[in-house]
């Protein structure tokens, strides 16, 4: 829907009975226009997000990524990217909302067995789960304590995505006794688990964020699904592809933030205020006569074109790694979270330049509240502030003059 948004390539067919990606992608679209209506006021109001969340589910987007095996069936599971990327145009923190949904209920193929993995999504599907919460490392950390009745959860988590309206919170916890961190799966109605709605960030505030404190809440075996060790004995080439699974759906969500902005943009360049062309003379600031605009509009367009093209190239690599399974190295992994990580990299600067250019482009009139055109920057720059691209340059710099591994470190 975006302005910017490269055409989309067509998608290998799964192989399996029921909708593909084309249908996936022609609803989260649906989704879009429906979220974009109304997106300004709904941003405004600031409500946590249980209306759009029930949006999502009526639409299926929660659960299109049916469980394999699944008799069902459904798209290849990097459809989710795209997803992400179209609702992200349309509204940012639902587009981040649910790109964290997608990545916490995938993780379970990362960190679980087999067959917990299996139960777990089955379950997921059947109740039409939205999944809430994060991997990434806190201090002081949660931790799981051994006690006379079994493993506790004790701690709190600070900040973290989508626990206002999840049904599952996946969390990170250390064991008490060792040290090991473990993804740990809880569910929020649980006895002792207290979530607090204190966000209060200046943008991305229909994502769902808040603080979740844990009081010796009762964790079974099934609630741990896996080690988040570094350790290589413990940590095989296939689970670290769980680092650039997620950093690819920040790629989308910026990508998407990037242009959502272009397309309103040009919208309004195009049609308002009414009459415009009439009142004003050629060459004043927003006019798209204007050489000045043209050319701002096709710079961000080349800017966000090619940070859209690395990211095509990222996926293809996260498809292949995926593909690879338990015979992908070490090396190969390496390259592919390098890969992702410039293709982050690349996203945040169109997302960040397209957003606050965009503004210039408009000039006075983008400061209305009732057209909200600064939503996206405020988006762009909150998510770019818990995830920055620093880090990531770092990871990339030292990868091409040494060949130094990226380390595994989840997304926030």
């Amino acid at each position: 829907m975006g302005l910017a948004s490269a055409p989309s390539r067509s998608a290998a067919p799964s192989g399996r009975a029921g909708p593909g990606p084309a249908h996936w992608l022609r609803v989260a679209r649906e989704a879009a226009d429906d979220l974009a209506t109304d997106a300004v006021a709904r941003e405004q109001a600031g409500k946590a997000p249980f209306d759009e969340v029930s949006r999502l589910r009526e639409a299926g987007l929660l659960t299109f990524l049916m469980p394999a095996g699944s008799q069902e069936g459904g798209p290849d599971r990097l459809t989710a990217y795209r997803v992400v990327r179209e609702i992200a145009a349309a509204d940012g923190a639902i587009g981040q909302l649910l790109g964290c949904h997608y990545f916490l209920s995938w993780s379970v193929r990362f960190f679980a067995g087999a067959a917990s993995a299996a139960r777990i999504e089955e379950r997921s599907v059947a109740e039409e789960w939205c999944w809430g919460g994060g991997f990434a490392h806190q201090e002081p950390p949660l931790t799981l304590a051994r006690t006379s009745q079994g493993l506790v959860l004790r701690g709190r988590q600070s900040y973290t995505t989508g626990v206002l309206v999840a049904d599952r919170l996946a969390v990170r916890a250390v064991r008490e006794d060792t040290g090991e961190p473990f993804a740990v799966v809880v569910d929020p109605t649980r006895r002792g688990v207290v979530i607090d709605d204190d966000a209060d960030t200046f943008g991305q505030r229909l994502a769902a964020g808040g603080s979740v404190e844990f009081d010796d809440v009762r964790v079974t075996a099934d609630d741990v699904l896996g080690s988040l060790s570094t350790d290589e004995d413990l940590l095989s080439p296939r689970v670290t592809l769980a680092s650039p699974v997620g950093r690819l759906f920040s790629t989308q969500l910026l990508l998407g933030l990037a242009e959502g902005v272009l397309a309103e943009a040009r919208e309004y360049s195009r049609t308002g205020p009414a009459a415009w062309h009439a009142v004003r003379p050629a060459g004043t600031p927003h006019d798209p006569r204007d050489p000045h605009v043209q050319s701002a509009y096709g710079e961000l367009t080349v800017l966000t074109r090619s940070a859209s093209a690395l990211a095509d190239q990222a996926l293809d690599a996260v498809r292949g790694g995926l593909e690879r399974g338990d015979d992908l190295t070490y090396d190969e992994s390496a390259d592919i979270s390098v890969l992702v990580a410039m293709a982050e990299t690349a996203a945040a600067r169109a997302a960040q330049e397209s957003t606050t250019r965009a503004l210039d482009i408009i000039g006075a009139r983008s400061v209305s509240a009732r057209l909200g055109f600064e939503r996206f920057w405020r988006n762009a720059r909150t998510h770019t502030l818990y995830e920055p691209v620093t880090h990531r340059l770092r990871d990339v710099g030292r990868y091409f003059l040494d060949g130094a591994h990226p380390p595994f470190v989840l997304p926030a």
